[in-house]
């Protein structure tokens, strides 16, 4: 039978009042402004985009787009939100600063129901 090293043990021991804890993660709550904005959809057209909020305050040039598994990526800024667009249609739109909306907040509390 081998034999650990002393110094494994008192590491071992050391470590014990940390076996039970744990982090709690706290996420800001979604600003009431972001909340009610209606934000472009996955899918729908530049075009589209333009039709319904208008010319954005920035274009930023397209990045990627070297070949079919990297197409090129567009972010169109406005005044409360930005858009991103695979190519001619919508992939994300996001507000700064505003945290996307948790999904199965029961697991993350860690109900067990």
């Amino acid at each position: 039978m081998r034999h650990l090293p002393p110094a494994f043990g008192l590491l071992l021991i050391a470590s014990l009042p940390l076996a039970g804890r744990a982090d709690l993660l706290a996420v800001p709550a979604t600003p009431p402004a972001a909340a009610s904005l209606a934000l472009p959809q996955r899918g729908d057209s530049q075009q589209g985009v333009l039709a319904r909020y208008g010319e954005p305050l920035r274009r930023h040039p397209p990045v990627g787009g070297s070949s079919p598994a990297q197409p090129p990526i567009t972010r169109w800024d406005y005044d409360r939100f930005s858009v991103f667009f695979e190519r001619q249609h919508v992939i994300d739109a996001v507000v700064p600063d505003a945290p996307a909306p948790l999904f199965d907040t029961d697991a993350l509390r860690g109900d067990r129901r």
